[in-house]
């Protein structure tokens, strides 16, 4: 066949070519007058027995040219490039998305030869960025720390990782860089494993940029015919320096292209999950079902049954011990079994969730005795987690969860994983090698993902992992939404979102408001809806901060103050008839810097959700502790002439100005109290 000698996935706005002869190589990348990246660019990088290949090693060729537009605002190229000596082929798949100036990357490698070849490294990105004054935006991740901001002139070399065995227990697989104050290149890696963001800055302000699976104890044998994929790296270009013109791209990409959809989901349902209030042993069936009466009267349309229903009949069991005994129920805590409640919520017009930690395996479960081939292990000791990597296990996984899903009448699955694996099994009986056991797991455990969903195309899958430590844009792909904490208290709360959504739809995201936690201790969980002192603005500010996404609600419902109780009825009802269009819907843009926990960052907090036609918009203000009285905040994205109507929510009052007005001269808020809020919706 004839080869073309350029491809060019370009339009108006924005260049995107690579040559194909006489060799294979960058011709243009980045915004339409301003391309970023240099022709001797990598543009990927893998490590073969122990040679780099990239795009600038010789010997390499291009085979087969191939572009694919079955979807609609998608262009999905794929070029195969021969290396002889070796006897592997580099399939470089790279998709341009019209609608975005975006792209996304990623390699595989595939050996045509007749011996075997050990991989070590798989950079899906490599690009040399053009001479310039870069600033670093970045996200470091822990347990009720996620999205804690890093920001920084890029110096020196830079590397973002993950080596805990979870997306953003480490880095969050997101990073936004500021090129010379005037545009912004904003990339994140989807995959929940191990991954590395690597900037090394060169002589003459060259910034040597790469992505990709994390090299560190990893390595594949490839067989003769066998290969291995790369995890998409996704880069978004935008202009200016203000980072909602990349984030607005990323949750229109997420909504089109990557999201999974039903109608459960997108109806953006009210979620009730007994967790904090009732932990584990303190939950019953008799106070799950008090709950369910409270919870169909205030309008909630989830209840989710999370740890503790599961494992050997006794009132003391604990629920970490038992992971991976989903086959038994605790009929001590609930007698007339699962599917009973499952019946009862149902009953109530409501859908019913359950939470399954399916990839963990606690110290008492039998399953490590019935299934000893299923044990990760490293070094001769169990990890605490099933290997997906072995077939077997992964069947069996799918087998309890559908089970789950059939008998127990499930419209909604939590899908937990509260550990770090780190560099994952290491057994060789399980399909896998001795370091590729983690990146196994996660191929496993995307393919099961995507037969739930197949099998089972109503039922919503949530990912959670310790609260938010496994979010990322691969897993967003096969779940429809990402817990983004454990702790809620206010502040974190707007922490945690601000960060998310950078690189995710605010309907990919699930926070509860601000819980009381009866069990667990936790210096911020403080709150207590029966305290006397509890003014309704207050209650106002927690729920209504849970409303900028899918929101929930995780406390006794019975034991709440009638006028809480009202309060957070009201709440509901506002969210369904306004507010979750707007979440579901609406472009969403930062009005004010990020609030950070312990009284840090911004005091204030203002999000915008304006509608694709620019016909409606929603502005959401919080005012919190320690904040100055008086906040102005400018609109985003208005038309300058046009003469708008707001209606401030709690007032019902009513006034005009122009889209310039709201655009530079802004809107005044200096009548909130510490801990009030404010709606505005405007048309």
């Amino acid at each position: 066949m004839t080869l073309p000698s350029r491809l060019d996935l370009s339009d108006a706005g924005f260049a995107c070519v690579l040559d194909m002869a006489p060799r294979f190589a960058l011709a243009g990348l980045g915004l339409a007058g301003e391309h970023r990246a240099l022709e001797s660019s990598s543009l990927f990088l893998a490590i073969i027995d122990a040679q780099v290949v990239d795009a600038q090693t010789p010997n390499l060729y291009v085979r087969n040219v191939s572009v694919d537009d079955a979807i609609p605002g998608r262009r999905h190229a794929r070029i195969e490039l021969l290396h002889g000596g070796l006897g592997v082929v580099i399939d470089y798949h790279i998709v341009r998305y019209s609608d975005a100036f975006a792209i996304e990357t990623w390699i595989v490698v595939r050996n045509e030869g007749a011996l075997p070849r050990r991989v070590t490294r798989l950079d899906s990105l490599a690009l040399d960025l053009l001479p310039g004054r870069y600033d670093l935006q970045a996200y470091t991740g822990a347990w009720g720390a996620e999205f804690e901001p890093q920001s920084m002139p890029l110096t020196s070399p830079v590397t973002l990782e993950s080596r805990s065995g979870r997306s953003s227990h480490g880095h969050h697989p997101w990073f936004a860089l500021v090129c010379d104050g005037r545009s912004i290149i904003s990339g994140a890696v989807a995959w929940s494993g191990n991954w590395a963001i690597r900037l090394m800055p060169r002589l003459e302000e060259v910034v040597a940029l790469s992505a990709g699976l994390h090299d560190w104890e990893f390595a594949v044998d490839l067989a003769p015919g066998a290969s291995v994929e790369s995890p998409p790296v996704v880069l978004v270009f935008a202009r200016g320096d203000d980072l909602d013109e990349a984030a607005v791209q990323f949750a229109r990409l997420g909504r089109r292209f990557w999201y999974p959809r039903n109608a459960l989901a997108d109806r953006l349902p009210v979620e009730w999950n007994h967790w904090w209030a009732y932990e584990d042993r303190a939950l019953d069936e008799a106070t799950f079902r008090a709950n369910v009466d409270v919870a169909a009267r205030m309008g909630i349309e989830v209840c989710t049954l999370d740890a503790g229903w599961f494992g050997a009949s006794d009132a003391g069991t604990h629920w970490y011990d038992q992971r991976g005994d989903w086959e038994m129920v605790n009929a001590v805590r609930f007698p007339s079994g699962i599917r009973a409640l499952a019946d009862d919520v149902h009953a109530r017009g409501m859908r019913f969730g359950i939470w399954c930690e399916i990839e963990g395996l606690g110290v008492r479960a039998r399953l490590a005795e019935t299934h000893p081939d299923f044990v990760a292990m490293r070094n001769g000791s169990r990890i605490g987690y099933v290997c997906l990597g072995n077939p077997a296990a992964q069947q069996w996984a799918f087998e309890t969860l559908d089970h789950l899903i059939r008998d127990y009448g499930c419209d909604w699955i939590k899908l937990d994983f509260n550990l770090d694996p780190g560099a994952g099994c290491n057994r060789t009986d399980h399909g896998h090698g001795a370091r590729d056991g983690l990146y196994a797991h996660y191929r496993g455990y995307y393919a099961l993902l995507d037969r739930v969903r197949s099998v089972h195309p109503d039922v919503v899958l949530e990912n959670c992992s310790s609260g938010g430590l496994r979010i990322d844009p691969g897993i967003a792909r096969r779940t429809h939404m990402a817990f983004l904490s454990d702790p809620d208290w206010p502040e974190h709360s707007l922490q945690v979102f601000w960060g998310a959504t950078q690189m995710l739809a605010p309907d990919a995201c699930l926070h509860w408001s601000y819980c009381e936690w009866s069990f667990a201790r936790h210096p911020s969980q403080t709150f207590n809806p029966r305290d006397p002192s509890l003014q309704p603005h207050q209650v106002d500010f927690y729920t209504r901060i849970s409303m900028l996404r899918r929101f929930g609600f995780s406390q006794r419902l019975p034991d709440l103050p009638d006028w809480v109780a009202q309060r957070y009825a009201d709440h509901i009802a506002f969210y369904k008839a306004v507010m979750r269009r707007f979440v579901r819907e609406a472009d969403m843009y930062h009005l004010t810097g990020q609030p950070l926990g312990e009284g840090r960052g911004d005091r204030w907090a203002g999000f915008q959700y304006r509608m694709p036609d620019g016909s409606e918009h929603l502005v959401a203000v919080f005012r919190l502790p320690g904040a100055e009285p008086l906040r102005v905040l400018r609109l985003k994205h208005l038309h300058p002439e046009r003469i708008y109507t707001l209606l401030w929510v709690d007032s019902g009052q009513q006034t005009q100005a122009s889209g310039a007005e709201l655009m530079d001269t802004g809107l005044r808020f200096d009548d909130l109290p510490e801990e009030g809020s404010a709606l505005v919706r405007i048309r």
